[in-house]
């Protein structure tokens, strides 16, 4: 299977239900309100799943854009999706493992943007957002896309919700540090 992306890119996505995309509409969403924030920033996306935000973020001007995901297969075709889209001054990482024991290990490194997107029914929300504030640069926005019905605190750690938005059953939390 393939999704779109800006300009009419097609990318590959894993086969099989373990890999979620992110439906069309939220991450057209979320791009436009973040259309100011992009070019020229560093961009992480946890739990990358296809890949589909941050070759998003390529396309649209990220500096930098680092993955983490868990699955091999998904990290495969992930690296092969920015490879095909990453400009020659864009740098990409994709790291394969568990995002609460990476994420530590990703300091002194400060992202401008964060994505995360894990499994809705996971138990990653807490822990990854506790673990995020000494990655983050000062005006940094972190969006947490969950299941509508399972809405995330208002405040996790260092981190304030500033925003939040619904898209059917899709819920995204916006973050900024306290």
């Amino acid at each position: 299977m393939s999704i779109r992306i800006k300009g009419d890119r097609a990318i590959k996505t894993p086969t099989g239900l373990s890999t979620r995309p992110t439906p069309s509409k939220v991450r057209a969403a979320v791009f436009n309100i973040l259309q100011n924030h992009i070019n020229g920033a560093n961009w992480l996306d946890i739990c990358a799943g296809s890949g589909a935000m941050g070759a998003e973020a390529l396309v649209r001007g990220a500096n930098q854009v680092v993955g983490i995901e868990l699955s091999t297969i998904a990290c495969r075709i992930v690296n092969e999706n920015w490879q095909k889209i990453a400009k020659s001054n864009q740098t990409f990482q994709v790291i394969k493992g568990d995002a609460v024991k990476v994420l530590p290990k990703l300091q002194p490194k400060s992202f401008d943007l964060v994505y995360f997107d894990p499994p809705y029914q996971s138990d990653l929300y807490q822990p990854v957002l506790h673990t995020l504030s000494p990655l983050l640069a000062e005006d940094a926005i972190v969006i947490a896309e969950c299941d509508r019905l399972r809405p995330l605190p208002d405040v996790i750690g260092d981190l304030v919700c500033s925003d939040r938005r619904q898209y059917g059953q899709t819920s995204l939390v916006f973050y900024r540090l306290t």
